[in-house]
């Protein structure tokens, strides 16, 4: 053991050749006999190099058990790069798992590249080949002897990683996609302008067939279908198919075709039990898919054959024609009615070649589509296709149900004028093509001989004068079988003045049409209302609609119907087909604003406040709403408005207006106070429906008058007391001396500056010391003191 692990078992072998179409190196070698001998576990270290690289581009560790028998080892190594690129060198040395030494390495064996041979252009490699979507490839443009690339492309352009030398180039394209087209050309070009350029075509292995599945259907050839896959490699390149039989691999059973659906088919002979491979295969791969079948659980029919039918007015029974198979046949018949719904009726196989079916329950005079499929009664595999489908048109009948009957009633001389209108209910039935109807009418009174009228089918109305008395008319439906049952009017013999007097009440239109309610009279089995649809046009085409006893409401609705035309409506109780009025509506179906402005007539201005008068304004049937008032906007020239009692009103372009309304539409006069004097506005009035008003546009301007009364203020407030001012300063010398005299002063007197005379400090005026003017004596004891 010592021994061993000193010893080294060195390579004496090496041998070194490539396969080029799988881009693999092939490696055998060999160490010295007595390591065969001793059977021992190895370990042996490869290397992989490249001439133009200066390390080695793989290293693996390769662990073996030799044996007594001396057989050469072997390795194979994949490139990721085409072999003739560039030269491959492979080295190898060895040790024996007991040792710690490695042997020497082997010298260097070499595959010589292309690049090592003298060529008269430059060459690319791999050679063209198909490529799967998604993988990467590297390809290599090796030029001659001495000469270098110039360019290496790729088209459609893609993203690559380059590398290069003077004489080889690489390109590696990752991700293949087939989105840039189904191939990919790459070109090459030397110094000398010399090229080579190559194509790859970019694809998908195909995938396991789906929906593989074989069957027959006359037990005589079966036929097998799938789906093809998408693979994006066309002509020569498809997938090809072959299917064969387990007892006989080797031998192709049929030929595919493919379209929309892949199919294959062939002669069953006397085999019951098949077990069939079907094997796909292209450039890029192989699958396979089987189907193990017995033949008689494989029944898909064919469809049936020359179908047609014998029909009554509610019947419809339908034959056709089958060949044969041999087996029992379960048969299915579907019935398309006119609504959409669909009916299928069952039944069992039959003896005789020819099948027939009957339908009832339908409907007299009415269109169906028909058809029938079939599948086997035992081992059931699929329906049959439909046969085509056969359009069947039943007998006519009776018609059944009523014509919905309605009259408008003109008073004139000696009677009245019944215009008659009739429609077809949702539970009447023509059963048939209506040819005419027939107007009866019968006075009730003196039993005298009814008469009739025949009108053809394109008529719904009619006009008939009948004298006072009351009238029983009715009117039936004909077709080529029969006539409907008569429905009835009773119109009564004194005319109906009470429609004057009724008062028209509002109604209110809805998102869905109009409401109207009444109230309802328990003596009534019905109601009916009526209207125009076009109330403007005449005839107005008139509409009715019925209600049970027990209604009170109703949304009447019609596509006639518009914003902004006001619609009359007639509510009638009908008791024993005799109608009478009860109430009147009137209403839009949406109100719509005015179509004009009041006319202003009249502006009387103070200088506080404007009168506006204007003219009574028009609310016949033409308008677009019922008026329900007035807006009066008022606002100055300059500023914003805040008149006392209004209310703001933004327009548009955000200015302000005072806004009053008038909710008494009969109004035609309205004063406007708080106004300044001397102060120019903007005045409009706006008449508004339930549907709004039309925008303010057009404004009329007034100017307030002077306030006289503010002027006399004025003057004795200001212009008064500045007169009296002016003339009290014009005078001021002359109004002080008269209103404010001055009074001297004793000590300050020239006449008192004498020393000589004083009594307790203060100075005493002598009488001869002055002269006076006049001398006046109060109190003569006082005189004759002085």
């Amino acid at each position: 053991f010592a021994l061993l692990e000193s010893s080294v078992f060195p390579v004496r072998y090496l041998n070194i050749s490539k396969d080029s179409d799988l881009q693999r190196l092939l490696v055998e070698w060999d160490v010295v006999k007595s390591a065969h001998d001793a059977e021992l576990a190895m370990s042996f270290e490869i290397q992989v190099r490249r001439t133009d690289e200066a390390t080695t581009v793989w290293t693996e560790f390769h662990n073996v058990t030799l044996d007594k028998l001396e057989k050469p080892l072997h390795w194979t190594w994949d490139s990721d790069i085409p072999l003739e690129c560039m030269s491959h060198a492979v080295r190898i040395r060895s040790k024996a798992e007991a040792s710690k030494i490695w042997s020497q390495w082997s010298l260097w064996e070499t595959v010589p590249g292309l690049d090592t041979s003298n060529r008269s252009g430059p060459l690319i490699f791999p050679k063209e080949k198909f490529l799967a979507e998604g993988s990467d490839i590297t390809l290599c443009c090796i030029g001659r002897k001495g000469q270098t690339i110039k360019e290496f492309s790729v088209y459609p352009t893609v993203d690559v990683f380059k590398h290069t030398n003077s004489q080889v180039r690489l390109l590696t394209v990752e991700n293949l996609s087939h989105d840039k087209g189904s191939n990919i050309q790459v070109y090459c070009y030397d110094e000398d302008g010399e090229s080579h350029e190559a194509a790859f075509f970019v694809g998908r292995p195909p995938d396991t067939p789906k929906d593989f599945s074989c069957q027959t259907q006359d037990m005589k050839r079966v036929t097998c279908t799938w789906t093809e896959g998408e693979t994006y490699l066309y002509g020569r390149n498809s997938p090809r198919y072959n299917l064969s039989e387990m007892s006989s691999q080797n031998m192709s059973l049929c030929e595919a075709s493919c379209s929309k659906q892949c199919s294959c088919s062939w002669d069953i002979g006397q085999q019951r039990i098949w077990n069939v491979t079907l094997t796909v295969e292209n450039p890029l791969g192989k699958k396979t898919a089987t189907d193990v079948f017995d033949i008689k659980h494989r029944i898909y029919p064919t469809a049936p054959l020359q179908v047609w039918e014998d029909s009554t007015d509610t019947e419809i029974t339908l034959h056709w024609n089958y060949e044969k198979i041999g087996i029992e046949l379960f048969w299915q018949t579907e019935v398309l009615q006119p609504d959409g719904k669909v009916e299928l009726h069952n039944s069992s196989d039959m003896e005789s070649r020819h099948k027939c079916v009957t339908v009832r329950g339908l409907q007299p005079y009415t269109e169906y589509t028909a058809r029938v499929r079939c599948g086997a009664a035992k081992h059931f595999w699929r329906w049959s296709e439909w046969s085509p489908p056969l359009p069947i048109r039943t007998k006519e009948g009776t018609p059944s149900g009523k014509l919905d009957m309605w009259r408008e009633i003109t008073p004139v001389l000696g009677g009245q004028n019944v215009t008659l209108f009739w429609k077809k209910t949702p539970s009447f039935q023509a059963n048939g093509k209506i040819i005419s109807y027939e107007v009866t009418w019968e006075k009730l009174e003196d039993g005298s001989k009814p008469e009739s009228f025949s009108f053809s089918s394109v008529y719904n109305s009619t006009k008939i004068f009948i004298d006072n008395h009351s009238y029983r008319i009715s009117i039936m439906a004909k077709n080529n079988v029969n006539f409907s049952l008569p429905s009835v009017l009773i119109i009564s013999g004194a005319p109906d003045n009470s429609t004057e007097e009724l008062k028209e009440g509002l109604v209110n239109g809805t998102d869905d049409g109009i409401l109207i309610s009444w109230e309802p009279r328990s003596i009534y089995d019905s109601y009916i209302i009526d209207w125009c649809n076009f109330p403007r046009l005449q005839p107005c085409d008139l509409q009715w609609k019925r209600f049970g006893p027990n209604t009170s409401s109703a949304v009447i609705s019609s596509a006639a119907f518009v914003p902004g035309v006001r619609y009359k409506f007639r509510i009638y109780g009908s008791v024993a087909n005799k109608a009478s009025i009860l109430e009147k509506k009137i209403g839009y179906l949406r109100e719509l604003p005015p179509r004009l402005d009041p006319v202003v007539r009249k502006v009387d201005l103070t200088y506080h406040s404007v009168t506006l008068s204007w003219d009574s304004y028009l609310t016949d049937e033409s308008e677009p709403g019922f008026l329900r008032g007035y807006h009066v906007y008022v606002s100055p020239i300059q500023g914003n408005c805040n008149l006392k009692g209004s209310k703001k009103h933004l327009l548009p372009d955000d200015s302000e207006l005072c806004k009053y309304t008038i909710e008494n539409p009969e109004e035609k006069r309205y004063t406007v106070e708080h106004l300044m004097p001397n102060t120019k506005y903007k005045i409009v009035v706006k008449a508004f429906t339930g549907g709004g008003e039309t925008p303010i546009v057009n404004f009329r301007y007034i100017d307030t008058p002077y306030n006289s009364n503010m002027l006399y203020f004025v003057f004795l407030l200001v212009i008064v007391p500045t007169l009296v001012a002016a003339v009290c300063h014009w005078k001021m010398k002359w109004v002080k001396e008269c209103c404010c005299p001055v009074i001297p002063s004793p000590n300050k007197s020239k006449v008192l500056s004498f020393k000589e005379c004083k009594i307790d400090s203060e100075k005493v005026l002598k009488i001869n010391d002055c002269i006076p003017d006049v001398l006046a004596m109060d109190n003569n004891d006082e005189a004759q003191k002085l």
